[in-house]
């Protein structure tokens, strides 16, 4: 062998080592990108064996916005919350909205089983060349499972996929149809107002005020944009970045086959047309709207009235509430002039069927029906009077004397009482001095009596103002003072012959599992016998007939009080049906400025009572005869001295007190009756045609 030929055979051996070298290198590659392929899909076998079956999952409970309702079931508002929901049927879903939302966000939905492998990879191959993430490749299923599955939806490669492993069962489970409804029916679609419009139906209120199923192809296609990126395309922010966006999805539809390239170019060619809605901002009787709210709270805690999907059925009568509102404005529609309160309850429930106040709510948040704490004047005489029958004080048969008191209790310490006008009557009974509305008899009956009694009998009734029990609440002077809500459900126990119920706002609580609670119906409880009861509202009756109250009778059998407070500052009228118990008050916002002087409940109160009750309650109806009658026995008080002593008392010499006219009864014979005559200047509310309430100055809103 020459040189020459086995210099070119070394040559060649050294090329052919070079050779082998690629293809070990290429091995050795091939090995490597086959181990790290294998472990990762053990490590997504691993992963996805760590997530739960899907049957063993509870879906997120997620109703819709808490809606309170009228007892008609009219709609009063929705629960004011971080998020805005209604959930629709496919049917109320236009299908421009379901192809829309399919175009933009998942175009192969109705091809792929819950992942969409070639939608990843496009999306991973965008989010290397931009450098970020731009782009998702998550299926519709696959965001419904993230939705309702999964409580820590963060963004990491474990999370994707238990995410595609569940979006796969999914699939298997269920239709495409009950996906996307659901799908639609969930996602965020941005936030206004500090609200979230959560689906479809949420998002066609909040940026058009109109029904999903009433979308145009254009709002249709801005909706379906907003999804993906809420904030960035909100249409009230970025109104340019919404049409981009909707221009975009109208084009994908036309890509998709979904409507016909003229159309949406037409569609393209419109304006956003945005309006805010105002569904689930607008609330009607915004004050007892509130009230409900508290009701809510107080019942079932912050985090039940937070979490939504409640159906409030209320007890309020829209009609009846129109009734008591105009009652109000008849009388005290001048926003410079006194304000009034109304509530009115069934005795027989404890419902409350009207709560109106004079103004508007934008003027004052301040509910005087239900938080107005007034001194009620002489309306609270009927707790000392329902006080005394139960200890069995007779009314008709037990006398005191009607004079000025200055008493000096050893216990209560000293006390100066006077009636109104202060012209006194001398003995009189009971009855007499109740329908007189006679401050100096009530002061020794409550003595008689005893404080405490006086507070334990409003209790019973129904009064939940914290009392002091001194003497001088028995006549109306609370610390505290009580609402037109607690006066009404006060004598709302009367009227139902001694059968407390707590008032009641709500009927019905319908929970987002469809299990409900009734609320509306009480049994209650027997605070006082039936006979009790009759014997207080029997004279309460006659006080409507010829007493203070005579502005209130409006032609049908009704009890009730006058109450005035000193120096005008608040008047009211209380009284009952069988079937209504409602409490009218007048004063102003701030309890320290005054109507008038003379302001009088009788005159004031009174009038509005009867322009309420006679629209309300105009169907006339007898209060029924107690089964058992009271033990009622004549009794002579102790304390017509301003003592309440423990010796034998004796009676009054003087015959008993008999009015000045013609055809009075004698108190002496039991009647207890006063005459139709006497004087209505001497007493409390005189039966006489109320006035128009005397011009005051602006009231000052209390704190």
């Amino acid at each position: 062998m020459t040189y020459r030929q086995r210099k070119a055979r070394r040559r060649r051996g050294r090329g052919g080592g070079g050779s082998r070298i690629v293809a070990l290198s290429f091995g050795v590659l091939v090995t490597v990108l086959a181990i790290v392929v294998m472990s990762a899909v053990g490590y997504v076998i691993a992963v996805a064996a760590t997530a739960p079956a899907l049957s063993q999952l509870k879906a997120a409970d997620k109703g819709e916005s808490s809606v309170i309702i009228a007892a008609d079931g009219s709609r009063l508002g929705y629960v004011q919350s971080d998020e805005i929901r209604t959930p629709v049927s496919w049917e109320e879903m236009p299908r421009v909205a379901r192809q829309a939302v399919v175009a933009i966000e998942d175009e192969r939905f109705y091809e792929h089983e819950g992942v969409d492998f070639s939608a990843i990879i496009r999306a991973g191959v965008k989010n290397l060349e931009s450098g970020k993430n731009v782009q998702g490749g998550s299926t519709i299923t696959q965001q419904l499972v993230r939705a309702l599955y999964i409580k820590d939806p963060e963004r990491n490669v474990e999370r994707k996929i238990r995410e595609a492993k569940l979006a796969s069962e999914l699939e298997k489970e269920r239709s495409k149809k009950w996906i996307l409804q659901n799908y639609l029916n969930d996602v965020p679609f941005g936030t206004v107002g500090g609200r979230t419009a959560i689906g479809i139906e949420g998002a066609a209120e909040t940026f058009f005020d109109k029904h999903a199923k009433e979308l145009t192809l254009s709002e249709a296609a801005t909706l379906a944009g907003l999804p993906q990126a809420p904030s960035q395309y909100n249409p009230f922010r970025n109104p340019q970045a919404a049409l981009t966006r909707r221009n975009e999805v109208l084009d994908r539809m036309a890509e998709n086959g979904f409507i016909t390239r003229a159309r949406a170019i037409t569609a393209s060619g419109q304006q956003l047309r945005l309006r805010k809605g105002t569904r689930y901002t607008t609330r009607r009787e915004p004050y007892f709207f509130d009230y409900v709210q508290e009701q809510l709270i107080e019942r079932y805690g912050v985090g039940v009235y937070r979490r939504g999907g409640l159906k409030v059925y209320t007890t309020i009568d829209p009609k009846t509430q129109d009734v008591a509102r105009d009652a109000i404005n008849s009388y005290y529609g001048d926003p410079n002039g006194p304000a009034s309160a109304i509530v009115s309850v069934d005795p027989t429930n404890g419902k409350i069927k009207a709560m109106a106040s004079s103004g508007t709510y934008q003027d004052r948040r301040f509910n005087l029906a239900a938080q107005g704490q007034r001194q009620p004047g002489s309306a609270f005489k009927t707790m000392v009077l329902t006080a005394a029958v139960r200890q069995g004080i007779d009314p008709d048969s037990t006398y005191y004397t009607s004079k000025p008191l200055a008493i000096n209790d050893p216990k209560y310490g000293p006390w100066n009482v006077k009636t109104f006008g202060d012209s006194y009557s001398g003995s009189i009974s009971l009855t007499q001095a109740t329908l007189k509305s006679d401050n100096s008899v009530y002061a020794q009956l409550i003595l008689d009596v005893g404080p405490d009694k006086v507070c334990e009998t409003a209790k019973l009734l129904g009064i939940t103002t914290k009392l002091d029990c001194y003497p001088a609440e028995g006549l109306g002077g609370l610390t505290r003072g009580v609402t037109p809500l607690e006066m009404s459900s006060a004598y709302a126990t009367l009227a139902a012959g001694g059968v407390r119920r707590r008032p009641t706002s709500i009927e019905r609580v319908v929970f987002p599992d469809g299990k409900s609670e009734n609320l509306g119906e009480s049994k209650g409880k027997r605070v006082i016998t039936d006979g009790e009861a009759y014997e207080v509202t029997k004279i309460l009756e006659q006080n409507v007939q010829s007493g203070t109250g005579t502005n209130a009778n409006y032609g049908c059998p009704a009890a009730g009080k006058t109450g005035t407070t000193d120096e005008g500052k608040d008047a009211w009228f209380v009284g009952y049906t069988p079937k209504l118990s409602t409490s009218v008050w007048v004063g102003y916002p701030d309890a320290g400025v005054a109507i008038s002087a003379d302001a009088q409940g009788g005159t004031l109160a009174a009038p509005v009572w009867n322009a309420f009750m006679s629209v309300a309650q105009a169907e006339c109806s007898s209060f029924p005869q107690p089964t058992t009658a009271p033990a009622l026995t004549k009794y002579y008080g102790k304390s017509t001295s301003g003592s309440t002593g423990t010796g034998t008392y004796t009676p009054p010499t003087t015959a008993p007190y008999v009015p000045p006219t013609t055809g009075g009864t004698d108190p002496s014979t039991g009647g207890g009756q006063p005459d139709q005559g006497y004087d209505p200047r001497l007493y409390e509310a005189p039966p006489q045609a109320a006035p128009a309430p005397p011009p005051a100055p602006a009231p000052t809103p209390s704190p």
